[in-house]
């Protein structure tokens, strides 16, 4: 990631988590300590904060920073060319998806990020079982992640374990479950839902269209996806086009 694009996306992530608290720059600013110009500037992607900086901001919203590695793009690009060659039935195999779909019973969800691409036709990497959820189901999906004895990521000690299962506790909405890994969008309202169907199954899936909107990395790997096939004069195929 270039300076630059990780300018863009501090200040795209800081602004959209100070809207979702519903505070302005002005009361940021005197939760963190900050200039109100300071996160002005911040969020205009004028300025890269120092991780002092970054962390007292997100500490003030209730987030905290957690930093992440990606494959260089010759990476991702051999493995979007390593998922194009297998078969969807496979690759939903290997994610162990209808495990997790069986264990689910009757919780109200929605496949989406990944996964929901993926069921749509993108060849995408996708290591997780992701879903919508929502809040008000946040007991029975307890209960389930108790049945399949799952771990949540404890992102300060870079682990699985050692904190509160449960969605309303703090912390990032993965678990390590028997099945491998599942990860919840917690949402007020499921996203409506397209029927797709592998074999004898049917899966309820997030439009691709709304997956873009809603999963960055998911959009960024389509966008990709989608450069590679119209530099080698190919039509993306399926829904993913």
């Amino acid at each position: 990631m270039t300076e630059s694009r990780l300018v863009r996306e501090i200040a795209r992530t800081l602004r959209r988590e100070r809207e979702q608290a519903g505070l302005t720059q002005q009361a940021l600013a005197a939760r963190s300590g900050l200039s109100q110009a300071a996160i002005a500037r911040i969020e205009r992607g004028d300025r890269l904060p120092s991780l002092t900086a970054a962390e007292r901001l997100l500490a003030a919203l209730g987030r905290q920073l957690r930093i992440e590695v990606e494959p260089l793009d010759s990476h991702l690009d051999a493995a979007l060319d390593e998922m194009a060659g297998t078969v969807l039935a496979e690759r939903v195999e290997v994610l162990r998806l209808d495990r997790i779909m069986d264990a689910l019973g009757d919780l109200p969800y929605v496949l989406s990020g990944g996964t929901a691409a993926l069921l749509q036709g993108a060849p995408l990497p996708v290591d997780a079982v992701e879903m919508a959820v929502r809040w008000r189901d946040s007991p029975q999906f307890s209960a389930l992640l108790d049945r399949i004895y799952a771990q949540r990521w404890d992102a300060r000690w870079q682990v699985w374990g050692g904190i509160h299962t449960e969605p309303e506790e703090p912390g990032e909405h993965r678990w390590l479950t028997r099945y491998g890994e599942l990860r919840a969008r917690m949402c007020e309202e499921l996203p409506e839902p397209i029927e797709v169907r592998l074999g004898e199954r049917t899966y309820p899936v997030e439009p691709l269209v709304e997956v873009e909107v809603t999963d960055r990395r998911t959009a960024e790997l389509l966008s990709r996806y989608r450069r590679r096939l119209a530099a080698a004069g190919e039509a993306p195929g399926g829904s993913a086009g």
